[in-house]
């Protein structure tokens, strides 16, 4: 009968899984703060007629964070949330509700508490203070428009927060686009063209 019978090799111990650790980035840690990204959110969050899904992907983000009080209070970010509770969306609402009530609580708790808070540098500013004011003057609104600032924030984005070569790229095509195509600059300066989808679709990598 042992010739029917098969033979197989004894199993031995299940040998354990050794653990993969992905080591954190500095950015990815709550109390590490990039004030460019709260600003950008925090325009994202204000401009007019913003689809659901950027206020949901920026209000995820803003979720990931805990700014200190100091932080609150310059860029105004929790007032921004704020005002989305009242969004007719009720998962917008929800989500806001959620991150507004966790900093509030958060503040009270460590008061005094700083985070860390990282900078654009002054010549990157200045670099993209003179984009605003190129994109301002072809589209005839003030520096100060939340179009002008949201649309250069995206740009920066969309770039790896670098003034480099696609950056700069992409500014000036976006400036060729505007002077020469006009229902395009139209669209845009009456909130029917997305602001992150006008700069994928004209980003220079």
């Amino acid at each position: 009968m042992d010739r029917f019978v098969e033979r197989g090799c004894k199993a031995g111990p299940a040998q354990p899984q050794s653990k993969v650790y992905h080591q954190a980035t500095l950015e990815s840690l709550k109390r590490v703060v990039v004030i460019e990204d709260i600003k950008r959110f925090k325009s994202i969050l204000e401009l007019q007629n913003q689809t659901k899904e950027n206020l949901i992907e920026a209000l995820l983000e803003l979720k990931k964070k805990i700014p200190s009080q100091e932080v609150l209070r310059s860029t105004k970010i929790g007032h921004a949330v704020n005002r989305m509770r009242k969004n007719p969306d009720p998962e917008v609402a929800e989500l806001a509700k959620v991150i507004f009530t966790t900093w509030r609580d958060y503040i009270k708790e460590n008061k005094n508490k700083p985070s860390i808070e990282v900078r654009c540098d002054s010549k990157t500013e200045r670099f993209r203070n003179n984009a605003r004011k190129l994109f301002a003057k072809v589209l005839e609104l003030e520096i100060e428009h939340p179009l002008i600032e949201n649309l250069e924030q995206e740009v920066f984005h969309q770039c790896s927060r670098l003034i480099n070569i696609p950056y700069r790229r992409t500014i000036r095509t976006l400036i060729f686009c505007f002077k020469h195509k006009p229902e395009v600059r139209e669209h845009f300066k009456t909130y029917k063209l997305p602001v992150k989808q006008l700069v994928e679709n004209h980003k220079k990598c």
